[in-house]
């Protein structure tokens, strides 16, 4: 398919506008495709050419002005129109367009558990065109007007109001302007749950099959949403631009949630079936309002051209955890955002796929490029930034400019020049220098202190690996006299670090630690890298405390032989996953042994108080220290270490005062067991010792243990799925049958992966997560060399989302030596593959170089 360019989309915008689109489509016509019919109404500015965008299954007519047109002359997903007069136009296209099973487009979904179906649309960068004829690019805003026919029993939903005018028919009250790729509709038999707030409707809906694990959490998901859309209108000058809003939990999403006017999709995944701890519930909330924030910033405010997509998920991302924090019970996000969240953008930024959170717009010349950009840096690295031009700015500065920006560009199309202008009309600070260095640079500065002990004074002075400004937070700490495991604030200070080559600094202000150990005020200090106290030097000292910048830090030698000692003793979570954060830098970077921070985990985790440090940690350990960064005569002992350490937690947790403690430490006992005996009596009795009992997430992920173990049999997970015959029990048994060491079983989860085009994407997923495990190297080492070929035919026939899929899940991952490295990147190099397969592949081969380097690096 023709990918569309920023060149022919600025052409087009200058050549045509576009003023409603009537859509119709009927749902009733089969399950592979349904009808698709579209009148468009635009006027051009001048005659000329120019195209619309569609992708049939078969193209019926295309009149144009009224005069039928040879739908031959549609040439991949393009459709010519041409010797256009200046003027008003109407296009009537008529097609029949495919389901989906990949998640683009309409995907269409059954749910096992009671056989009813349901469809949604996502139409993101350039689906649209997989459900209705458009000129499809962000630009080209419009007014939507949406009609359709859906099986009786069905409720449709859409971005506006939707009303039923007959037995099968519905009307979705017309749409302010807005762009293509955030048209939705979603039809099935939803379980609903509807409410109003500020005079506006407001539902949540997810398939009938979850109605009751909805109807648990409506309460907590509603209230949630009530808090934000109240704390966003306390913020923002404009109101909410639209007429209803609804949020719909849809099968086999492929993202986390889309920011669709009105109807916010998200994967049904967020309607937990099983016991979660609060911290997967905290995430919840934060997509939902890093969505909310997207109906201002997205949707009200649209980016021009894809370079720009920073701009709406950079600020989504940083609003969501701080609107969350200010407006929930959830007042420590920001904590699980630096353990978590950030550390994708870390790790993206260090690769050669690195980009600038803002690329230059010759960086994105097409769709197939800017789908690219979607990843840690436009993310997480993005949000990180704003918070540090937050802190920078001052918030009432960075919210008068952001009001500026949505008073300028509402219902229409802006650029980041666009928005550091408004930013800069609301402060005398230089906003464009400081864009320059932070939002069109790639890289990961590192800062390090260097710390001298004079006896009397002490002093810091802070050497930097790279360019740009920081403000950053400094904590000191010294060790309690009474309690050596533990540690007692001494004093906090703030450093501007001026750009390099910057001689310019501001005074900031100094802090001390009260007896309560909270900051007071105290007399400003001249910024700059150093620093100078009084007495001895503190036991530790800690650069970005409060984790308000984006920048690796590392400690001082005395400093790390603290947070070894005392690490768990650290007042304050944040500061704690600041130190984590660099523990898990510097083993990265060749800096640190694995072992030294799988043994930093054994002492510390069984102490520590907040559940997202512990996730994090046991994430990293686990993930990558156990699996990727120790060689494989290592592992086992690793994962001794892990299961002794998760014991602790599970012990320590008899009380039943710490459920999320528990539960996690559950899993990760359950995925590092090396033997069978104890999960297995597990599930023989349906719980842990003590609890919880095994729900289906629990009773799967023993399975797939054991089934990894070779402790399993196909009967087992037939027995099983007959248990839990739901779409997540389907997923659950493909990644048994493919995890099972037995040749025939590999055999068969390949063939479905790559010699099939059946499997949906979450059961694509599923198998290929279960096929490599690190037990049987050398029963899958056959696969390696074939996993490459086989991932660019997958790719060329089923397209980007299951291209994504190949390249993140189907990936050797475990595979970490030469050869593997070597077969990767000759197929990199002698290959044509599309654009989101190669971007997968660099960066797991990149991530693969960097697991043998530290694994050198250790030997």
């Amino acid at each position: 398919m023709s990918v569309l360019t920023r060149d022919e989309a600025q052409a087009r915008a200058q050549f045509l506008e576009v003023h409603r689109y009537s859509i119709a489509l009927d749902l009733t016509t089969g399950d592979d495709t349904f009808d698709s019919r579209a009148v468009i109404n635009f006027t051009t500015r001048s005659a000329g050419d120019t195209f619309v965008e569609l992708k049939p299954a078969v193209l019926r007519s295309v009149i144009l002005d009224g005069q039928a047109l040879d739908p031959a002359a549609l040439t991949e997903n393009r459709f010519p129109l041409t010797g256009l007069d200046a003027g008003e136009h109407e296009l009537r296209v008529e097609a029949d367009m495919r389901y989906s099973r990949t998640g683009e487009g309409m995907h269409r979904f059954t749910d096992p558990a009671d056989g009813e179906t349901y469809v949604y649309t996502q139409m993101f960068m350039e689906d649209v065109q997989r459900v209705f004829a458009a000129f499809d690019q962000p630009d080209l805003k419009s007014v939507f007007e949406i009609g359709v026919t859906a099986p009786d029993g069905w409720t449709v939903l859409g971005n506006g109001t939707a009303r039923q005018t007959g037995p099968r028919s519905w009307t979705l009250a017309p749409t302010p302007l807005i762009s293509t790729y955030l048209v939705a509709v979603a039809a099935g038999p939803w379980h609903s749950v509807r409410t109003e707030h500020a005079g506006l409707p407001f539902g949540i809906h997810c398939r009938r099959s979850l109605a009751p694990h909805l109807d648990a959490d409506a309460d907590e998901i509603l209230g949630i949403t009530r808090a934000c859309y109240d704390r966003y209108h306390e913020k923002f000058e404009e109101p909410y631009p639209f007429d209803s809003y609804d949020q719909a939990f849809v099968p086999e999403f492929n993202a986390g949630a889309m920011e669709n006017p009105g109807l916010v999709t998200f994967r049904d995944e967020y309607v937990y079936r099983s016991a979660v701890t609060d911290t997967e519930r905290q995430t919840r909330a934060v997509t939902i309002a890093h969505e909310m924030a997207h109906m201002w910033f997205g949707d009200l405010v649209t980016l021009t051209w894809w370079d720009d997509i920073w701009l709406n998920e950079s600020f989504a991302e940083y609003m969501g955890y701080q609107i969350l924090t200010e407006a929930t019970r959830f007042t420590d996000t920001w904590v699980d955002f630096g353990i978590g969240r950030k550390a994708w953008g870390y790790d993206a930024d260090q690769r050669p796929s690195t980009h600038p959170v803002a690329p230059d717009p010759a960086a994105v010349p097409d769709t197939a490029s800017a789908m690219l950009n979607f990843d840690g840096i436009s993310y997480a690295k993005g949000a990180s930034a704003l918070r540090q031009l937050v802190t920078w700015l001052g918030e009432k500065d960075f919210l008068a400019g952001i009001n500026i920006h949505f008073a300028r560009h509402k219902f229409g199309n802006a650029t980041l020049a666009d928005f550091v202008d408004s930013l800069a009309r609301a402060t005398d600070r230089d906003v464009h220098a400081w864009a320059d260095r932070w939002l069109r640079t790639t890289g990961v500065d590192t800062l390090t202190p260097r710390v001298t002990d004079g006896g009397t004074r002490w002093s810091l002075d802070v050497v930097r690996d790279g360019s740009r400004p920081h403000r950053v937070a400094v904590g000191t700490y010294d060790l309690d006299v009474v309690d050596s495991g533990r540690l007692v604030p001494r004093q906090r200070f703030e450093l501007d670090l001026p750009a390099t080559g910057d001689s310019t600094a501001e005074a900031v202000d100094d802090a001390t630690a009260d007896a309560t150990g909270n900051a007071t005020a105290d007399a400003p200090v001249a910024a700059g890298s150093t620093f100078e106290g009084t007495g001895r030097r503190p036991a530790l000292v800690v650069l970005n405390d409060d984790d308000l910048t984006y920048a690796k830090v590392r400690l001082d030698g005395p400093s790390w032989d603290t947070a070894l000692r005392a690490l768990s003793g650290i007042p304050g979570p944040l500061t704690r996953a600041v130190i984590w954060n660099a523990a898990r830098d510097m083993v990265r970077d060749g800096d640190l042994a694995p072992t030294t921070y799988l043994d930093a985990a054994r002492a510390h985790l069984p102490h520590e108080t907040d559940l997202a440090v512990v996730q994090g940690v046991l994430a990293f350990a686990a993930g990558q220290i156990t699996d990727r960064y120790l060689r494989p005569d290592h592992r086992s002992a690793a994962l001794a270490t892990l299961t002794s350490l998760c014991r602790d937690l599970i012990r320590r947790t008899e009380d039943g005062n710490h459920p999320g403690l528990r539960l996690t430490a559950v899993r990760h006992f359950i995925d590092a067991a090396t033997q069978p005996d104890a999960i297995q009596e597990w599930l023989d009795t349906g719980s842990v010792p003590g609890g919880p009992e095994l729900d289906p997430e629990l009773r799967w992920r023993v399975l797939t243990r054991l089934a990894a173990l070779g402790a399993l049999d196909d009967a087992t997970i037939d027995a099983e799925l007959a248990r839990d015959p739901s779409a997540t029990g389907q997923e659950g048994a493909a990644h048994c049958r493919a995890a099972l060491p037995d040749a025939d079983a590999k055999a068969r989860a390949w063939a479905r992966m790559f010699d099939s085009d059946d499997l949906s994407n979450y059961l694509f997923t599923a198998t290929a997560q279960g096929f490599w495990q690190p037990e049987q190297a050398d029963l899958v080492k056959e696969y390696v060399p074939r996993f490459y070929p086989a991932a660019v035919a997958l790719a060329d026939r089923r397209g980007p989302a299951i291209a994504e899929a190949a390249g993140r899940h189907a990936f050797p991952v475990h595979a970490v030596d030469d050869a593997s490295l070597r077969l990767g990147r000759e197929c990199l190099d002698g290959t044509e593959m599309i654009p989101a397969l190669r971007r997968k592949l660099a960066d797991q081969l990149d991530d693969l170089s960097r697991a043998l380097r530290v694994r050198t690096a250790a030997a």
